[in-house]
């Protein structure tokens, strides 16, 4: 669904390997992978240190930022702390340990406090800049999960879960070993876990002679998380300038009513009264990410429009605290922003946003709402941080894994600083990326990536591939994935043909609409003439293609089984829905397939609804005729493990040749390393097994 797909996967296997304790004696560090004949394999794609986060010091100089290493041998990772100048030079590991270190935060120019999982808890740690004196200055009784200093450094705000909901034990104490849970309400799991009771609240805290001390509760028994789940972080939260009140992003809503709605707010608390002021009520979607001036005059945050649509634009709002008027500040900029931040002078905004299949930074001017964008080029930005006159941003492509730049907003001018993964790039030989415009079925262009193997050679032909997007709302953009990585789709000496079909981001909010209540419709039209299209090339072999795709890709593969007329020679889905009546019933946050496919299946007079579910790829299963691999994880409650077993039986019914690949331990997505090598072997074992002529 619309998870924004790299900046969301990474906070979930940072979130997910903050939780494990592992023996202090297992330090994972870089990797000197073998590579032969300069191609990227699935152990040397796991061998990448993964950059995490970046801080910049207050006086702009220095860059505090994580790295995560893996370790296919341990089948775990650990994250340690790295720090540099601005420009890029006199680079220093600060931590060696085996656990994770994460939430960077500089409390002054010379000491940098992070979350740690060293221990039993995870907890607020210090060091200093030049690695010495490492103290632990928190010892909250569970799990803090984030958080953040106040602008003057005298109190912090954490997050940690706190226990609301009663349990099975709670209400028959004489049966502690019972594992039965009652039932009597939506929405009773979420993603990839059972509601257990537990929900995240924020903390205030005094920080005073190095020690965190009096925690107190702002939202004490509400029954609500905030950040929101699954993968909100500490952006949702914001403390004023003057430290007396805390922004908050909150979907105070329960049972049925929160699993069918959207409608997050952004909460004002008054650390002085206690009183909280909802800031956004009335507005129907979700609001969230709230930014204050650095006077604290003003407060931007996110806004979505239409309630039930979590794909809607993300438009960007100003809040005037003294009137309390509210602006739209992005009304003729038809793309969602992100990663928001004020100048110091406040008069501007710098923000990301998808345009275009990449992701740039863009600056926006607070009095004339002009937008202007300040880099360029086919890359995806996830962040960028004002560190005096330049920015401080992380960035990937399809080629290249994420590294830190330094970029001049007065030209755009980029210059890599980080040089993570430099000694593995340089051996290896990565393939070509082309971008093309296909006219699709009616008349309008679909704009594709096409990636070639490395030392493509224009005279041979090459089994091909057709990419299916997730989301359905998400972007083809030039994303670098550990999974769905277009680089080692072509190492294995496959032409990608990855299109941006109806539905997608980043080609204005109305092709994104295009795609819902209409599945199995133009989306599919613009899939097929894009692998029509690339197929004509004398390098493709287009007697051996093949169609591969995740999510909303993976139903997308579950429905051209049984309607691609013989175009394609095998079929890879992972975690794809195969009976979408099935589906609505089953989900977890169900206001998506409702707004999806415009109803529930029993609205029998509901005619949008009805088209939706006649395009049900369970209804178009006797067609199938061709190889299918499905995969998917046991603890996928987006679109639960089912749906998988339901196409597999249903193609070994048929006597299709198929394989069901079950990963009992992962959700939507494969974290853990050995899991990942894994699906890489199979996924490649597959395709060659159907595409590659002997």
């Amino acid at each position: 669904m619309n998870y924004r797909v790299l900046i969301v996967a990474f906070m979930v296997i940072i979130a997910s390997c903050s939780r494990i304790k592992q023996p202090k004696e297992v330090v994972i560090g870089p990797s000197n992978p073998k590579i032969e004949n300069g191609l990227l394999t699935p152990e040397v794609l796991w061998s990448f240190g993964r950059l995490g986060e970046t801080a910049i010091s207050p006086d702009g100089s220095k860059i505090v930022y994580s790295i995560s290493y893996y370790s296919i041998e341990q089948n775990k990772s650990n994250s340690d702390l790295f720090i540099m100048n601005v420009d890029g030079s006199n680079k220093k590991q600060l931590t060696t340990t085996s656990a994770h270190e994460f939430n960077l935060t500089w409390v002054n120019d010379s000491k940098i406090a992070y979350l740690s999982t060293e221990g039993e808890t995870a907890q607020i740690w210090t060091i200093n800049s030049d690695g010495s004196d490492v103290q632990k200055i928190s010892s909250f009784e569970s799990d803090i999960n984030g958080f953040q200093l106040s602008p003057k450094g005298d109190k912090v705000l954490f997050i940690s879960e706190v226990k609301i909901d009663k349990t099975t034990a709670d209400i028959y104490p004489d049966l502690p070993k019972a594992s039965g849970m009652m039932i009597n309400d939506l929405m009773y799991r979420h993603w990839d876990s059972w509601e257990d009771g537990l929900y995240s609240h924020i903390f205030i805290a005094d920080l005073a002679d190095g020690k965190v001390t009096n925690a107190k509760d702002i939202m004490q028994g509400e029954p609500y998380d905030s950040p929101l789940k699954p993968f909100s972080g500490m952006e949702e939260i914001s403390w004023t300038p003057d430290e007396k009140q805390i922004a908050y992003t909150c979907k105070k809503l329960s049972g049925k009513e929160y699993t069918f709605s959207t409608n997050s707010d952004i909460y004002l608390y008054s650390i002085e009264s206690g009183k909280v002021k909802n800031l956004t009520e009335g507005m129907m979607g979700y609001d969230k990410a709230p930014v204050f001036s650095n006077d604290g005059s003003k407060m931007a945050w996110l806004s979505m429009e239409r309630a039930g649509f979590e794909a809607d634009k993300d438009r960007l709002f100003i809040l005037d605290i003294a009137s309390g008027q509210k602006t739209y500040m992005t009304p003729n900029f038809d793309y969602s922003v992100s990663n928001i931040q004020w100048t110091p002078d406040g008069n501007s905004m710098y923000m990301i946003a998808g345009v275009n299949a990449s992701y740039q930074i863009y600056k926006l001017d607070i009095v004339t709402k002009e937008i202007k964008p300040v880099t360029k080029g086919n890359h995806d930005y996830h962040s960028a941080v004002i560190a005096g006159n330049m920015l401080i941003g992380d960035k990937v492509t399809i080629t290249k894994p994420a590294e830190i730049y330094s970029i001049d907003p007065s030209n755009g001018n980029e210059t890599e600083i980080s040089f993570i993964n430099k000694d593995i790039l340089a051996q290896l030989t990565m393939p070509t990326v082309e971008q093309r415009w296909v006219k699709s079925s009616d008349g309008k262009l679909v704009h594709c990536w096409v990636i070639l193997p490395p030392n493509f050679d224009k005279t041979k032909k090459y089994p091909a591939l057709l990419y299916c997007e997730g989301g359905p709302q998400s972007a083809v953009s030039q994303f670098w994935s550990y999974r769905w990585n277009f680089s080692i789709m072509a190492s294995n000496g496959y032409v990608v043909v990855a299109p941006s079909r109806r539905g997608t981001l980043t080609f204005g909010q109305a092709w994104t609409d295009q795609i819902s209540k209409n599945h199995g419709g133009q989306e599919m039209k613009d899939l097929l003439a894009s692998i029509d299209d690339v197929s004509k090339e004398p390098w493709v072999d287009k007697d051996h293609l093949g169609a591969v795709g995740a999510s909303y890709g993976g139903q997308t593969i579950f429905w051209l089984a049984g309607n691609h007329h013989k175009r394609f020679k095998a079929f890879i889905a992972h975690c794809g829905v195969f009976n979408s009546e099935m589906e609505y019933m089953t989900t977890d946050e169900m206001f998506f397939d409702n707004w999806e496919n415009g109803g529930a299946p029993w609205e029998t007079s509901n005619k949008v609804a009805m088209h939706s579910y006649a395009q049900s790829p369970h209804k178009f299963v006797k067609n199938w005729d061709t190889p299918i691999l499905v995969i998917h994880g046991g603890k996928d409650f987006r679109i639960p493990y089912t749906q998988g077993m339901a196409a597999f039986n249903a193609a070994q019914m048929q006597g299709i040749p198929s394989k069901f690949l079950f990963f009992p331990d992962e959700n939507h997505w494969v974290l853990k390393p050995q899991n990942g090598i894994l699906w890489q072997r199979e996924f490649k074992g597959w395709l060659d097994k159907w595409l590659k002529i002997k």
